[in-house]
């Protein structure tokens, strides 16, 4: 099951009300490919697709693809705010450890 920090939750809905957006949810979607393994994007959206499965926390909705399920069921998503910036991010507990030779992930 993916879970939704407080602080994430409360960032999403201020963003859904301050959008005019209260009866979207969250899609989770594999996003590409990167040296660490799938790299995996957030975006709002209104309803669940046919081919969608769907979970809630923290009074979040969440949607996301049946085929990726698996691989997404033990994300942690939050709401970061430091002096690098701030944003959603995603802790997938699953993905690769970049090398030392990896020059794209800082």
């Amino acid at each position: 099951m993916i879970e939704i920090t407080d602080t994430a939750a409360a960032e999403l809905k201020e963003l859904l009300e301050k959008e005019k957006k209260n009866d979207h949810g969250l899609r989770v979607f594999a996003a590409g490919m990167g040296c660490s393994g799938v790299q995996y994007g957030l975006t709002l959206e209104k309803a669940a697709k046919d081919d969608d499965a769907v979970s809630e926390s923290n009074g979040i909705k969440i949607f996301f693809k049946k085929d990726i399920q698996e691989d997404i069921e033990e994300f942690k998503i939050d709401f970061i705010d430091n002096e690098y910036g701030k944003g959603f991010v995603i802790d997938n507990p699953h993905a690769a450890k970049c090398g030392s030779g990896c020059s794209s992930c800082g």
